[in-house]
């Protein structure tokens, strides 16, 4: 299982966003020189943070972007959720009647994969690393 470059850039993106002062906004250039991407990709994930509610963009002059939801709320897996979509890792291309034993399988290890991920907030790894922007 691999999650895309876009997610990597998205959760640093996001954890960039958390540990920088909340009202200040952070331009999209300096959050694409931190990770050595381009602006204009970032600006294509920046696009789908907002659209998921969790940053929002501010214009003029001393804009950029910033947190929108409630920082402590934010995990792991909503950030995954926004970039990657929610559809299941796995489909069972097998028609063997109700049920795939094979697909209840990977649904399971997926379910407990995104309980970790959903209990893992952004916030808690800003305080637990002491990362400040």
């Amino acid at each position: 299982m691999k999650y895309s470059k876009a997610t990597d850039y998205a959760l640093h993106t996001m954890l960039f966003l958390t540990a920088a002062t909340p009202q200040k906004p952070i331009g999209v250039q300096q959050l694409a020189e931190r990770q050595s991407v381009s602006p204009t990709y970032l600006s294509k994930i920046l696009t789908k943070l907002v659209k998921a509610g969790m940053i929002e963009s501010i214009t003029g002059v001393n804009g950029g972007y910033r947190l929108k939801r409630n920082w402590e709320d934010i995990s792991f897996l909503d950030i995954i959720h926004a970039i990657e979509g929610s559809a299941s890792l796995f489909d069972c291309s097998f028609d063997h009647g109700p049920g795939c034993p094979i697909q209840k399988v990977v649904l399971s290890a997926e379910e407990k994969m995104e309980e970790l991920l959903r209990n893992q907030k952004m916030s808690d790894l800003v305080r637990e690393h002491n990362i400040v922007i």
